[in-house]
């Protein structure tokens, strides 16, 4: 029996809250205190069950360890990164790596390949933070991709064919990930009915916008619908409906 699918919050940059129609509260990519699109109302979570990084920059992970202490959340990351967090104190976690699938909170987790670096400083030092990856996260009768920072990379056909994923969250900031070109190849890659921006407009270095990836699904002739979000607005899938855009507070530069 199929399930109404989640309610996502976009906090900025490539933090998602994801609320369950069965009441767990799911959190990836949590950066809140220092995230500048980050609304201030929202850097306090009331409830979280599960936390998703996708690799060890601090602009994806820097909240997970205290997010997890204050919830007594489970963590879910790369075995790697999974195992420094563990010892730093994390009550809950569930490593795992490319191509492994889990359950948590009635939902199945599969981490699937991202091409970019991770790690992290510590005493001035760099360390190694695992794999980078990506997840598809499916329930009964609904599946997104969240891609975390990735290249483009033609393997993203092969998501498409294991978990026919319906909605994707994709990086269009260039320099770092890749740019609205990129992505909008990707969303040909995985046949997706939508697709939400992330990692765009937080620093001048991220030059890509989500018109521009518009204009380029355009180009391709794809059906694909490009879903805008407001930090710190849900949206709801299944209604359709975008967040009013009037009396915002903090956003990503245009």
């Amino acid at each position: 029996m199929s399930q109404p699918p989640p309610k996502f919050t976009w906090l900025g940059h490539a933090t998602l809250r994801v609320d369950l129609a069965t009441g767990e509260t799911l959190v990836i990519d949590p950066w809140l205190a220092g995230n500048p699109s980050c609304p201030p109302s929202h850097r306090q979570l009331d409830r979280v069950d599960l936390i998703l990084v996708t690799h060890a920059h601090s602009d994806h992970m820097a909240d997970a360890l205290a997010l997890a202490r204050e919830h007594d959340a489970t963590l879910i990351s790369n075995y790697d990164l999974c195992s420094y967090l563990e010892v730093q104190g994390a009550p809950r976690v569930s490593g795992m790596n490319l191509g492994g699938t889990q359950e948590a909170c009635g939902v199945r987790i599969s981490m699937v390949r991202a091409d970019h670096s991770s790690g992290f400083l510590h005493a001035g030092l760099p360390v190694y933070g695992g794999l980078a990856a990506g997840y598809v996260v499916q329930g009964e009768g609904w599946s997104f991709y969240f891609a975390g920072d990735t290249a483009l990379f033609s393997d993203m056909a092969l998501v498409a064919e294991l978990y026919r994923p319906q909605l994707a969250f994709l990086p269009i900031g260039d320099h770092f990930t890749m740019d609205p070109r990129q992505a909008a190849l990707a969303c040909r890659f995985l046949g997706v009915r939508q697709v939400v921006p992330i990692h765009w407009g937080t620093f001048p270095l991220l030059r890509g916008r989500p018109a521009d990836l518009e204009r380029e699904i355009g180009t391709l002739g794809l059906a694909t619908e490009v879903v805008t979000l407001v930090p710190g607005f849900p949206w709801e899938p299944e209604t359709g409906a975008l967040p009013a855009r009037t009396g915002l507070g903090v956003q990503p530069s245009p």
